[in-house]
């Protein structure tokens, strides 16, 4: 059986408080070179910088998307409406509304119903 020690919480609660700070120092240094390739290369460009030993790079990643609507209604003015999926999805609002109301049982979609469950850890000094 795996045991569990008061050093061992110690130690993951300063390296969870160490991992915040950094992630936050990443951040704004993230920000401030981000900032930097805007002013020298422009928004949106790729960049480089090669300082004492260093290389700093900017990559861009472009993603194009369809916006869902605007595709929908062109596609049907142009007749194109093979090109249109129907996707059947279970309406979740309306289903916790039919359940309140009574007009569904739970018994009747049970098989139906999902349970996912994650584990998360937390450790926290107690004021002693």
């Amino acid at each position: 059986m795996s045991r569990v020690t008061k050093a061992m919480l110690i130690e993951y609660e300063r390296l969870n408080q160490s991992k915040k700070e950094i992630e936050a120092q990443m951040n704004k240094l993230k920000k401030h070179f981000h900032a930097y390739f805007d002013e020298t290369v422009g928004e949106n460009e790729k960049g480089e910088l090669v300082l004492e030993g260093y290389k700093l790079q900017r990559l861009i990643r472009s993603v194009e998307q369809f916006d869902e609507e605007k595709t929908v209604e062109k596609l049907e003015e142009l007749n194109m409406k093979d090109l249109i999926q129907i996707v059947k999805r279970p309406d979740e609002e309306k289903i916790h509304a039919a359940l309140n109301l009574g007009f569904l049982k739970r018994e009747d979609i049970e098989q139906c119903i999902l349970n996912k469950k994650t584990g998360a850890i937390s450790v926290k000094a107690m004021v002693e």
